[in-house]
């Protein structure tokens, strides 16, 4: 006797309407107010942030409250839809970030480099970390105790935005100077570190705090990188060198980024966030050579043009600036933002001062580590997903991402502005430009 089995029930007409309504509305917006913010001279996640924000409960939930409950429900099911592509279109924006790291630049630049990254991350590591056991208890999310939730800020107050520096270097003709590839290697470590630390306290949200658990997420991170150096490099390279050779780079497209979800989806059977997978996964690839890395490329313009900004405006709908006139609220945001500046500002400074720069090359390392973008604000969408910040604690945490990446490029441009040109600086330029495209 055969059983029939029942088909799945597909997804119902309204729950589609809203889901295109939603995609199309916070794409078309984002995608406007990021060119609006290029045009003022601001990077365009400020923009594609700022529509998620206007269309959350920060102004339409205001004004329009009908509106804001049919078109963005609350309803989990309905918002898991347009999260799910979110959640797609990060893991690809991650893994395109982890392309972007020189690791031949991290070892020939290793002394400036280790001194800026570690002054840059362990200070506003540990600053950060003790803001988090000053903080009111409001701040702290369901899911996590105190030490948890202070190592998360420590993490969120240590990271840089790789995106987001590296575009504003190339913008500002810096990326090939001396002082600009320290500033880009130093964010690699620090985006590395971050990530690592991420997959740590996403296990103590979940398990808590016991040593057994830390000493498992060390050990399965070990194992992660391990597997990535070792067994995923030289397989990576084998199945894309058959791939180029038989079917061409189309084809190699839809392996990168088949790759990238298979690898998220490894760290995050191990209990680690998925986007280290993606992160890892980048890395490996873009380390494979100009072959590999055009494939990439070939999908960053759809990436950064179109998943990229739908992930931002999804993220700004969680914002809810109206947490701010608590002037509790107020000052613990005020306070962290003081805390994430000074701290990584000064670690880049004497980081640099130690690994014997200048002190223009010091300043300008200082200024160009503090934009945080959308690194921040990823980190900020795992914390709230899995329960260690608040609403309010989120929203204190992506101001800090705003606020940093807006400050970065008129600081940078006032610290380089009377930086001599090398000969080995423009030397490295006319190889570049004369590369092509």
């Amino acid at each position: 006797m055969v059983l029939a089995i029942a088909p799945v029930p597909g997804i119902d007409n309204h729950q589609m309407l809203v889901l295109l309504l939603q995609i199309g509305l916070l794409l078309g917006v984002a995608t406007c107010l990021g060119r609006l913010a290029v045009r003022f001279g601001l990077p365009a996640v400020v923009g594609e942030l700022t529509a998620g924000v206007l269309l959350g409960p920060s102004l339409l939930g205001n004004l329009a409250p009908g509106l804001s409950d049919w078109l963005l429900p609350r309803d989990p099911g309905q918002m898991h839809l347009l999260g799910a592509v979110a959640q797609f279109g990060v893991l690809l924006l991650v893994g395109i970030t982890g392309a972007h790291i020189d690791l031949g630049l991290l070892v020939r630049r290793r002394r400036a480099i280790a001194w800026v990254s570690a002054g840059s991350v362990l200070l506003p590591l540990a600053l950060g970390f003790g803001l988090g056991f000053v903080l009111p208890a409001a701040m702290m999310g369901n899911e996590g105790d105190r030490p948890t939730f202070a190592l998360f800020m420590g993490v969120a107050i240590a990271v840089s935005a790789l995106p987001v520096i590296a575009k504003t270097l190339l913008d500002m003709g810096l990326l090939h100077r001396n002082v600009g590839q320290i500033i880009i290697g130093s964010a690699a470590v620090s985006d590395i570190v971050g990530w690592l630390l991420l997959s740590v306290v996403a296990a103590m949200a979940t398990f808590g705090l016991r040593m057994t658990v830390v000493a498992e997420s060390v050990g399965y991170l070990l194992l992660v990188l391990a597997v990535a150096a070792f067994v995923a490099r030289p397989l990576i390279r084998w199945i894309l060198q058959s791939v180029e050779r038989s079917a061409g780079r189309e084809l190699s497209i839809a392996v990168i980024v088949v790759l990238i979800v298979l690898s998220a989806a490894g760290t995050h059977a191990l209990g680690m966030e998925p986007i280290l997978g993606a992160f890892l996964c980048g890395i490996v690839v873009g380390s494979l050579g100009n072959e590999s890395r055009r494939s990439l490329d070939s999908m960053r313009t759809f990436v950064m043009a179109v998943l990229a900004p739908l992930f931002l405006a999804t993220a700004g709908l969680q914002v809810d600036l109206s947490a701010l006139r608590d002037p509790q609220v107020l000052l613990a945001g005020a306070v962290t933002l003081a805390v994430a500046i000074g701290a990584k500002f000064a670690g880049g400074y004497l980081g640099g001062r130690a690994g014997r720069l200048d002190r223009s090359e010091s300043l300008a390392v200082g200024a160009g580590l503090n934009a945080r973008g959308v690194v921040e604000i990823v980190l900020a969408s795992v914390g709230l997903r899995i329960g260690v910040l608040t609403p309010a604690s989120y929203s204190i945490v992506v101001l800090v991402a705003v606020v940093t990446s807006v400050m970065a490029p008129p600081i940078l441009r006032r610290t380089t502005g009377r930086m001599a040109k090398t000969t080995a600086e423009i030397e490295r330029e006319r190889e570049f430009t004369a590369q092509p495209a």
